[in-house]
């Protein structure tokens, strides 16, 4: 229990510590380490669990150069691979810190290792040569005098680098080393005593080096110094050090810098050669070349500011005495940088294709971004173009993050081309550029869509099972199954729905065809509404409808039906219905039974004896009738109204027409071809009072006859119309008797009353409804059989004017009395008939 809270602890604080140096973990090893060498246990030191370093796939992105370093798959350790030297990984530079990425998966996450490599004293100093001979003069050599000598160079650093130096014991020389922050350290041989060449022409002498190290390592360099003869004056420089700043871009050629030195000797003693006696680093011999005898130094080779920096050029001037002397100055070139390098762009990882739904900052990509310039140039800010759906986010020091945000629509953008871009700081500044290619990947979110909202479909009836009514599309821009619709008819019915729209139509899943599954009757269905749903193959699927409203065109598949007389028995209208029926189911012609009517003799033209109803199932001009009179042709009495069916006179009718007179009536649609059904109307001519006896109790025999069955059934029906019936006669009886009375005293009044103004004013029976009107037309007499709504009888009596003065009037006017008699007779009886039949229709 204790070790378990040690490492609960340990993870907390390993946590904090790596919040608090800003997510870098750091690491250090000795240079020359061996291989397998554990630098650090670094899953663990980034939080992961045991395990979980191999199932996240841990593994190091190297920048560069190479690392010499690994991460064990197993254990998560960071290990040494191979030979680390830091010399050759850093060089001078302290401290020497690889820059190390460090990936783990599920989820996508970057580390930062720095891993330090410690420099161990594994180099000794080492001097330009093994030997260094120099030259002397005897008594003119003061005391005092100083010779710089080559110091030595150890590739490591600090302490180990630290060199000191001792000389042999002799009494003639010691050494003076200077050190200075600006340059590197002098070392300089210096005179003690006067030499004697006579005494020791030659005097050799051992320089060693010791490092710093622990061990300390040591490096030798014989000095041979030859004591030479009286040239007492050496060259002086006007200047012990020289300093010039060169930027890398300079051209080869240029003056680099011109040394100067004098000597006050005469002669040859005097002439001076100039020669460099050290460059460093090594690399200054191919960049640089001395005049000799000017003291000239010119650029012969190119200048890299991110290679080397700064060069260090020892110039010796040496006379031409005997012995010759020689002065010594320092040249300082500093290299400025400029901005030469554009920044480069790596991708380090690329998470690709990317979801059409992912969210708004998802990483796609991870990215390092590096310029080897220094300051303002190599200062490099990074952005992506376009900018829009992507943008960058920093990770730490040169290192980006390609993330999402703005939400993808792969149906607008299948693909994108992304640039990211990098500038530096520098002027003109520089641009570096990387190209990634992000494919999106698609997802079902696009619900199927008809072309339309609502479809027309127009169909005619009697159309064959399985033609084809019209073809359905619906548009679903995503790829594969998530666009792959399928049609189905989703429910729908005629106006009350008692019979589902799938019993009519049906509609072919791939392809959208609708078709019919049977005729169809537009006597049955007019309208029929259903909807079409589409859906698609994704997961889950979408879907989306479209009304479709299919109507019915109208053939002309019916024949015109004749409906039985207005107010007929049912019996009769039964046999109508069954004829009609009949008809129908015949062909384009139907008979009907036949029909009776009445006519008065002497009866005007153009009074309505009868009227044929009949009614055709289609519609439109299928259902539009015309009546024709078929028999008999010619100049007949009677006439058809041409689309009223209306049976009126032609003419007045005369004696000479038959006591009866039998019409064949044909009615014809519109349609084509054109279909009809024939009518036999047997018209009786009788006398008026008879005409009108036998329409008004015909009309009041079916009235009370319907009426009657109506409530009460067949039986009561047949009571009622006997009752009736006595009453009408008993009626007309009293009021005929009242009639030939009336004649009588007509026959006795004084005929100028009756010639001196306009006749009366006749009172008229109109409908059965009991309206009553008065009229001051001329006299008529109309009988109507159109219907329940339509038996009216109507009489009118003649207005006469009085008769013009004179005998000419009396000649051309019809006998008083005779006329009176006419006149007065008729227009008693149509009163006496009138006045006994309107009472029985109100009660009817």
């Amino acid at each position: 229990m204790g070790e378990r809270c040690c490492a609960v602890v340990r993870v907390l604080v390993l946590q904090a510590a790596w919040a608090l140096s800003g997510g870098q973990v750091r690491y250090s090893v000795p240079e020359e380490a061996k291989a397998g060498t554990v630098v650090g246990r670094l899953a663990q030191d980034l939080g992961l669990e045991a395990g979980e370093a191999e199932a996240r796939r841990l593994r190091l992105v190297a920048q560069g150069r190479r690392a010499s370093v690994e991460v064990s798959g197993a254990s998560g350790a960071l290990l040494v691979s191979s030979r680390l030297d830091r010399e050759e990984l850093c060089g001078k530079s302290a401290p020497c810190a690889l820059r190390l990425e460090v990936l783990v998966e599920r989820p996508l996450r970057v580390f930062h290792v720095q891993l330090e490599v410690t420099d161990i004293n594994d180099n000794a100093p080492i001097f330009p040569a093994a030997r260094k001979n120099l030259s002397i003069a005897e008594w003119t050599t003061l005391p005092g005098s100083r010779f710089p000598l080559e110091g030595a160079s150890d590739a490591d650093i600090g302490a180990n680098a630290q060199l000191s130096y001792t000389l042999s014991p002799s009494e003639h020389f010691s050494l003076d080393l200077q050190r200075s922050q600006e340059y590197r350290e002098s070392l300089f041989l210096v005179l003690t005593k006067h030499l004697d060449r006579e005494t020791i022409p030659v005097h050799r002498l051992v320089l060693t080096a010791s490092d710093g190290g622990r061990p300390s390592l040591t490096g030798t360099m014989e000095l041979v110094i030859s004591v030479l003869d009286a040239n007492d004056n050496a060259p002086q420089f006007n200047q012990s050090v020289y300093k010039v700043q060169l930027p890398e871009s300079t051209d080869e050629g240029t003056l680099v810098a011109r040394v100067n030195a004098t000597d006050p000797d005469l002669g040859s003693n005097g002439e001076l050669m100039f020669s460099a006696s050290n460059i460093f680093p090594e690399q200054g011999l191919k960049v640089f070349l001395l005049n000799a005898k000017t003291g000239e130094i010119r650029l012969t080779g190119p200048l890299d500011y991110e290679d080397i920096r700064s060069y260090e050029i020892q110039i010796e001037a040496i006379d031409k005495g005997t012995p010759p002397l020689s002065g010594h100055c320092k040249v300082l070139v500093e290299v400025l940088d400029v901005n030469d390098n554009a920044p480069e762009v790596w991708v380090t990882s690329l998470s690709v294709p990317v979801p059409e739904d992912a969210s708004v900052g998802t990483v796609v990509a991870l990215l390092s971004v590096s310029d080897r310039d220094s300051g303002a140039n190599g200062r490099v800010r990074c952005w992506v173009w376009p900018a829009s759906p992507f943008g960058l986010e920093a990770t730490f020091a040169g290192s980006y993050s390609l993330v999402l945000r703005e939400a993808l629509d792969r149906e607008r953008v299948s693909e994108y081309e992304v640039e990211v871009r990098a500038e530096d700081g520098g002027a003109p500044a520089l641009r570096g550029r990387r190209g990634l290619r992000v494919a999106v990947s698609d997802v079902n979110d696009n619900a199927p869509a008809f072309a339309q909202a609502v479809y027309t479909v127009l169909a005619r009836e009697n159309n064959a099972a399985g033609a084809e009514l019209a073809r359905l599309w619906a548009r679903d821009p995503d790829e594969a199954g998530n666009g792959r619709v399928s049609y189905s008819v989703w429910e729908g019915g005629v106006g009350g729905g008692w019979r589902p729209a799938s019993s009519y139509v049906s509609v072919d899943a791939e392809s959208g065809r609708l078709w019919a599954l049977q005729p169809l009757d537009y006597e049955e269905l007019q309208v029929l509404q259903f909807e079409v749903r589409a859906v698609d193959a994704g997961e889950p699927p979408l879907c989306g409808n479209a009304t479709v409203q299919l109507f019915v065109l109208d053939e002309n598949d019916n024949a015109p039906a004749l409906l039985p007389p207005a107010g007929s028995a049912p019996e009769a209208g039964g046999v109508a219905g069954e004829a009609a029926a009949a008809a129908a189911a015949a062909g384009s012609v139907s008979v009907s039974g036949t029909l009776w009517a009445w006519a008065a003799w002497g009866a005007p033209a153009g009074q309505v004896v009868a009227k044929i109803r009949a009614v055709d199932a289609d519609s439109g001009y299928n259902a539009w009738l015309r009546y024709e009179l078929w028999e008999p042709r010619g100049k007949g009495p009677f006439r058809v109204g041409l689309y009223s069916g209306e049976v009126s006179t032609a003419r007045a009718l005369e004696e000479a027409d038959g006591p009866r007179q039998r019409l064949l009536i044909v009615v014809r649609d519109h349609g084509e071809p054109a279909r009809s059904a024939t009518a036999t109307l047997s018209v009786s001519l009788v006398e008026a009072a008879e005409a009108a006896l036998a329409a008004a109790a015909g009309s009041s025999s079916s009235s009370s006859r319907s009426a009657a069955g109506a409530e009460m059934g067949a039986g009561a029906a047949s009571a009622a119309t006997n009752v009736w019936l006595v009453v009408a006669i008993c009626a007309v009886s009293s009021l005929f008797l009242l009639a030939v009375v009336l004649y009588g005293a007509s026959r006795w009044a004084p005929r100028a009353a009756v010639l001196s103004g306009p006749g009366p004013t006749t009172l008229v029976c109109a409908s059965e409804v009991g309206s009553w009107s008065y009229s001051q037309r001329h006299s008529r007499s109309l009988c109507v059989a159109d219907g329940a709504g339509k038996s009216d009888l109507m009489v009118f009596s003649p207005n006469f004017p009085p008769p013009p003065p004179g005998p000419a009037a009396k000649d051309t006017q019809p006998e008083p009395s005779a006329l009176l008699d006419t006149v007065s007779g008729t227009a008693l009886l149509a009163s006496t008939l009138c006045l006994s039949l309107c009472p029985f229709s109100l009660i009817s």
